[in-house]
């Protein structure tokens, strides 16, 4: 049977985990010290040398690393292979997206009554807003999901309530009747086309096909310039996933971390143990739900727009890619695993790479991206399991350790450190 080691220290303080875990220091001091060099280096309040749209592209693979934290916390530490959390991700852009555009063209309907002989009534712009926004699927009225889309407190909190409830309602159905494995993994692709299909739809309130669209033109700040909007949503991802990162460390470690990683290895013997493990799972799957909808809250007015593919199940099959590329298991590995892959597949679907020609055939990096992605999967999975993350663990394998002096045999005083250097 597998030895299952549980730590039962008290859960660890946050200045005591940031000295334990001199890992966690690193990974902060890298993305504060990449977020000032992309400043300095920007349109907006540097020197211009990196674009706008690139700034955009570097602010969106904050986002996508944040949710793979969340993937890597569920799956990685937990065991749970999710393959949903996309869907969470983009519920959390949709909540945002709703007050995002009601806004917006709240603007543009006012203005355009304010030159009527008589001042327009509350329900004259209230009808005019519906028109405007969903007359592209046939329909003037508001439908019941934009009750509160006018008010950004209450959208905000929908970015949170929204993919927590969800996941909620959804573990406490699933871990209750001790549902696990493949059988999980099927339920949640199950419920992320369910919801993508619904969203399909013209009747579901929020544009079918259509999507959201101008997500990335800030209500009330017209005259402020995209690149200046650019790097105010760069800082914002940044600090979510240092934010996120902090919370998932505090989370993995002291005895909560040590019952997690025990229900990951032999999830029968925990139970058995006396611990809950359906209320550990559901924490688990609850709170990654909520740090994956804040990642797409603040992914898609960066994107611009947001449709119902956006969800499509194949998205959180990639994220699972992204985990197992950067090394599952590993916060810093699905982080790099997820810049890794998206700024490769930027690069690759982007235009940028150029087509190699063959004779007979013409390679298009746009057309076999994809598979390029699913080789590297099937060769990380057989030949390098650790992922990229691993790299780190071989680095450190390498350096001698430093014993100053101690006894390196059974017996005191028994080959010290110098007689073992000669």
């Amino acid at each position: 049977m597998t030895n299952v080691a549980l730590d039962t220290a008290p859960a660890r303080q946050p200045t005591f985990l940031l000295i334990s875990n001199p890992s966690v220091l690193i990974f902060l001091a890298c993305l504060a010290i990449f977020t000032l060099g992309v400043t300095v280096l920007a349109e907006g309040f540097g020197i211009g040398v990196i674009s706008t749209s690139f700034v955009k592209t570097l602010g969106k693979t904050l986002c996508l690393c944040l949710v793979a934290l969340a993937m890597d916390l569920v799956w990685g530490y937990c065991g749970i292979l999710s393959l949903g959390h996309m869907a969470f991700f983009g519920i959390g852009g949709y909540a945002i997206g709703m007050w995002l555009m009601y806004a917006r063209t709240e603007i543009i309907v006012v203005q355009s009554l304010s030159a009527a002989p008589l001042p327009p009534t509350t329900q004259e712009i209230s009808d005019g807003i519906a028109a405007q926004i969903f007359g592209v699927v046939g329909a003037s009225e508001f439908p019941p999901i934009w009750a509160v889309a006018h008010s950004l407190p209450l959208q905000l909190a929908a970015v949170v309530l929204v993919p927590g409830l969800l996941a909620l309602v959804f573990g406490w159905l699933a871990f209750r009747s001790r549902v696990t494995g493949v059988y999980l993994s099927i339920l949640t692709q199950a419920m992320t086309l369910a919801l993508s299909l619904y969203l399909f739809q013209n009747d579901s309130g929020l544009r079918g096909n259509n999507g959201l669209s101008g997500l990335q033109n800030l209500p009330g700040l017209g005259d402020v310039p995209q690149s200046t909007v650019s790097i105010w949503f760069f800082w914002a991802s940044a600090l979510a996933l240092g934010l996120g990162y902090l919370l998932c460390v505090w989370v993995v470690s002291g005895k909560f971390g040590s019952v997690i990683r025990a229900i990951r290895d032999d999830e029968s013997r925990v139970r058995f143990l006396g611990y809950p493990v359906e209320a550990y799972k559901l924490f688990i799957f609850t709170i990654t739900a909520v740090i994956a909808g804040i990642a797409g809250a603040l992914y898609y007015p960066q994107a611009g727009i947001i449709n119902p593919a956006e969800i499509a199940p194949i998205a959180s099959i990639y994220l699972a890619v992204w985990v197992a590329i950067g090394g599952r298991g590993r916060l810093y590995g699905a982080v790099i695993g997820a810049a890794f892959v998206s700024l490769l597949s930027t690069y690759f679907t982007g235009g940028q790479a150029p087509d190699i020609n063959l004779g007979f055939y013409t390679i298009q990096w746009v057309n076999w991206w994809t598979v390029l992605l699913g080789l590297s999967f099937v060769v990380v999975t057989l030949f390098a399991p650790k992922g990229l993350g691993g790299l780190f663990d071989f680095i450190a394998s390498k350096r001698s350790p430093s014993r100053h002096g101690a006894d390196l045999g059974p017996d005191a005083g028994a080959l010290r450190e110098k007689e073992a250097e000669t």
